[in-house]
């Protein structure tokens, strides 16, 4: 059968759209800066204008800088756009996820870090979807885990699963661990859609 398709807006270097990919998705992804890493399908362009037809199920993860407490802390985070607004307007109605950091503006949204699932990291970043996400199991932080890193060290990257990043495209990217545990119960609920079974 045919992978149903995702579309992964802002997708950066393909952090999210690996998960999607091992949970069963035909990922396209679609940013304004070239990536030359990117591991599938890739269009440079605008991900505010680009087409979403064809597609059953769309992912954005809009610049963080607006809503990070980094920015805030080395600057003003008012000089950096804000697409989450924007974003969410164009996905209403159809099968999606938007993806950002703590503080960010999301609609009831899920909490995941690496430590939730196996990974040496802690990294929480929030995703609001379109349809009701299971609860994810609890962060098991050790002294051990790497924090966020901005100087651009490749561990941080491999920590995450992204060893196909450059270390500064792994700064901006999520761990594919993420989206596979989203992508799945995305996938069920396409499943049971076509199968015709009511979904709340």
């Amino acid at each position: 059968m045919a992978r149903p398709r995702l579309l992964d807006l802002f997708s950066g270097a393909g952090g999210a759209a690996v998960g999607y990919h091992r949970a069963g998705f035909e990922v396209v992804g679609v940013d304004h800066l070239p990536q030359p890493r990117y591991p599938f399908e890739f269009h440079e362009g605008d991900a505010m204008t680009f087409p979403l037809d064809g597609f059953d199920v769309v992912h954005a993860s809009p610049p963080c800088q607006g809503y990070a407490n980094v920015t805030r802390w080395r600057g003003n985070q008012a000089n950096h756009p804000r697409f989450i607004a924007g974003t969410r307007q164009r996905l209403i109605g159809r099968p999606y996820v938007i993806e950002n950091v703590m503080g960010a503006p999301l609609f009831e949204p899920v909490m995941l870090c690496g430590t939730m699932f196996g990974l040496p990291i802690r990294r929480h970043r929030l995703f609001e979807c379109s349809i009701p996400l299971a609860a994810p199991p609890p962060c098991h932080h050790q002294q051990t885990d790497l924090a966020f890193m901005h100087k651009g060290e490749r561990a941080y990257a491999d920590a995450m699963g992204c060893e196909w990043m450059t270390a500064r495209s792994g700064r901006e990217a999520i761990p594919p661990a993420y989206t596979l545990w989203v992508g799945k119960q995305l996938l069920g609920h396409l499943e049971e859609e076509a199968n015709g079974v009511s979904v709340q």
